[in-house]
């Protein structure tokens, strides 16, 4: 079979990505204008004259120069060079890339949401400020947890403001602990929020089930531990079936649990971290509540506690006041044991009115809905690549949300993981999350979503089965990939270690 005909047969494009345009600046043309502006009706005031020394740049900033249409066009194309959950299944293990509905775009472009000023008063404010307070209590509902800060402006910050509040709780306490535990399956921003927050490290290995020992945990467990951080689902896709054991363990010696709510997606009705012993934890609006993900941003990431943290809440805190006038919304700065403001003003807050409207629409049937549906879909993927023997599976056994499979069967053929990430794109995907976590070699990390049909998961799967085939019968093929996109494979090492940060006219390659 050709290499088109197999795109063809089971790919999510004909061609790949396969587009061209050139840089702003080679477009350019000297003295080209896309605006026009009236005449000034006030004297002219020089920059000089109006702001402070060393403000105002000496020489121009040699922006490129462009017509409207010049511009327009060239976003416009940019645009299309995207993988976008809109226009195919988007693979990425870890992530829950599902579809964004379009209601919810609608009601966040709403005027009183999207014209607001975040400096307007509360009283100006009430319907905003209601929809914050009621999602804190849906979220706190959904997870089991007693309050929500809604500020944090994405999952890491998340992480950051729970284990400060860990650390405040303890140094209240006036009990010095100076160590996090860590499993080694863990997101890798776990560590660095501990590190961040001034402890250190203690990592604890998961068993050949790929899941954590009470044991292992017991062991680890002393005096000087602040708490565990804990991914449940983990990043291998598997349900930590001991975590009510280890939060006694943790519990038992003065530590708190921290709940990693990146893989919430798979449990959304089904079991809440807080019934399983979690004290504090992030959620990731822009993967379980289907608010836009990816692009750097934004992000949004509240974070649960139960009671015993509630003092040390970063402020202002969104309160609901009852008076004989009615209810009344309040910004409660009175938090004398807070960590502080996280943002400048609420957070991310066109995130809070789209996972508001995902919410309220789906209810409590349908949360549930999508967590069968996900757990469902990553099973099946995972069932057919299994029955095919084309993949290594490292833990055959259910999983949750995400599956993950191994480049282990390619040795021979000098074939790795990268290679048909890389391929993946000549067929429309764009690949799974790679080499994570780090305890697969060769990890192919998979998360279809709920959001995926049955026809779309056999045509993802189709893609990964043709690969295979391609890896004994061509393995060039495979290793050379990507052959359809605008750009070959690229030197990835040497982009990171040395990148072009400002773009020079007839530079060198």
């Amino acid at each position: 079979m050709s290499d088109a005909d197999r795109r063809s047969r089971s790919g999510n494009a004909a061609n790949g990505f396969g587009y061209e345009e050139a840089l702003l600046f080679e477009l350019s043309r000297e003295d080209r204008v896309g605006y026009s502006l009236p005449e000034l009706d006030v004297p002219a005031v020089s920059p000089t004259d109006v702001l402070p020394e060393g403000s105002v740049r000496e020489d121009l900033a040699e922006l490129p120069e462009l017509s409207e249409v010049d511009v327009i066009r060239h976003f416009t194309r940019l645009s299309t060079w995207n993988a976008a959950v809109d226009l195919g299944l988007y693979p990425l293990g870890s992530c829950t890339m599902k579809y964004n509905p379009k209601l919810n775009e609608r009601v966040a472009h709403l005027a009183g949401f999207s014209a607001a000023h975040p400096r307007q008063p509360a009283a100006l404010l009430q319907g905003f400020l209601h929809l914050c307070y009621e999602l804190a209590r849906h979220l706190a509902e959904v997870s089991g947890m007693d309050r929500v800060t809604l500020q944090p402006a994405a999952g890491a910050q998340g992480e950051l403001a729970g284990i400060m509040m860990i650390r405040a709780y303890h140094e209240h306490r006036r009990d010095h602990r100076t160590k996090v535990m860590i499993p080694d399956t863990a997101h890798g921003t776990n560590p660095a929020t501990a590190t961040l927050n001034g402890y250190s490290v203690v990592e604890v290995p998961s068993n050949d089930a790929g899941i954590l020992e009470p044991a292992a945990v017991d062991a680890a467990m002393t005096e000087d531990v602040a708490g565990i951080m804990v991914t449940n689902p983990n990043t291998l896709g598997l349900f930590e079936e001991n975590m009510a054991a280890i939060a006694e363990i943790i519990h038992a010696k003065g530590g708190l649990v921290y709940g990693d709510g990146a893989n919430l997606n798979a449990v959304l009705g089904i079991a809440r971290p807080g019934d399983l012993g979690i004290d504090v934890m992030h959620f990731n609006l822009h993967k379980t509540f289907s608010t836009p993900h990816g692009g750097g941003g934004p992000g949004s990431g509240p974070v649960g506690i139960k009671n015993l943290l509630a003092k040390h809440l970063p402020v202002p805190v969104v309160q609901k006041s009852s008076g004989p006038d009615g209810d009344a919304y309040v910004l409660d700065s009175d938090f004398p044991l807070s960590i502080g403001r996280l943002h400048g003003n609420f957070g991310n807050a066109g995130m809070f009115v789209r996972a508001y409207a995902y919410l309220r629409s789906l209810g409590p049937d349908g949360l549930r809905r999508c967590a069968d549906m996900a757990v469902l879909n990553a099973n099946y993927v995972l069932a057919r690549l299994k029955d095919s023997g084309a993949y290594k599976i490292p833990f055959d056994r259910t999983v949750m949300h995400e599956c993950i499979v191994s480049d282990g069967n390619f040795s021979e053929q000098g074939v790795s993981t990268l290679d048909i990430a890389k391929r993946l794109i000549d067929y429309g995907y764009h690949p799974p999350t790679t080499y994570f976590p780090l305890i697969v070699p060769g990890a192919l990390m998979i998360e279809p979503t709920e959001s995926e049909s049955l026809e779309g998961l056999d045509r993802f799967i189709e893609a990964l089965l043709a690969i295979a085939d391609e890896v004994h019968e061509d393995p060039e093929l495979v290793r050379t990939a990507p052959h359809h996109t605008r750009r070959s494979r690229l030197d990835e090492t040497r982009a990171a270690r040395k990148p072009v940060l400002r773009w020079q006219p007839n530079a060198a390659e």
